[in-house]
């Protein structure tokens, strides 16, 4: 009968333990985010807010000094976003 009482509270500490860990240790990945809220922006059709929001998540990238990837996608978005505003402003000249 001891055996069993010890398992159960290894079982219940190791759960006890987990819910601590992914409960109150998560942090949240605002660069991430604020990617998701450009991208967002971006398939809406509001690109001057879509840039400012890239260009948010750039600075927080920047800050965390890691995920090269997301630095770089941000930095191809931010250029196409930019060519598209440019585009349209000359359309609007043109007409």
């Amino acid at each position: 009968m001891p055996f069993y009482y010890s398992f159960f509270l290894i079982m219940v500490l190791s759960l006890v333990i987990f819910m601590i860990r992914t409960l109150i240790l998560r942090k949240r990945n605002v660069p991430v985010e604020l990617f998701l809220e450009a991208l967002r922006n971006e398939n809406s059709g509001h690109f001057e807010e879509a840039v400012i929001t890239y260009e948010n998540a750039l600075s927080a990238v920047g800050k965390s000094r890691f995920n090269s990837y997301l630095r770089i996608r941000i930095n191809e978005k931010l250029k196409v976003l930019r060519t598209i505003i440019e585009y349209k402003n000359n359309l609007h000249i043109i007409r």
